[in-house]
């Protein structure tokens, strides 16, 4: 099991797996059938809320990741992070996002929790 973490306006590889966008909004520019999205959970993105708040530079990452998987805990978000966590233990599986930096992103939080699970 791998899980990568590459924007959403990268080209796709061979070795991405599964591909999953975890962003709430569709991605500007890009094209639905081009992206070759195979599963777009929105329930399982940081609320508008926290987004913005992180965003505008409100916080640190590390407080933001903490806030994140606090709302990852509702019923509907946890319900939606085990289904991922099970398509990661069946296969490789690539986080797609349009943000900037994926490395400090929520992506990056979603995971490493796959990671330790």
């Amino acid at each position: 099991m791998t899980v990568r973490v590459h924007r959403v306006y990268d080209p796709p590889a061979p070795d991405d797996g599964v591909r999953v966008l975890v962003d709430r909004l569709w991605p500007r520019g890009v094209a639905k059938d081009a992206s070759q999205v195979d599963a777009w959970p929105k329930g399982l993105t940081p609320s508008t809320e926290l987004r913005r708040w992180y965003h505008a530079g409100e916080g640190p990452y590390e407080e933001f990741a903490a806030r994140y998987e606090a709302e990852l805990a509702a019923p509907e978000a946890a319900e939606l992070l085990d289904q991922l966590r099970e398509l990661a233990r069946r296969g490789d599986v690539t986080l797609l996002t349009a943000s900037k930096s994926p490395g400090r992103s929520h992506a990056s939080v979603l995971r490493r929790l796959l990671d330790q699970a």
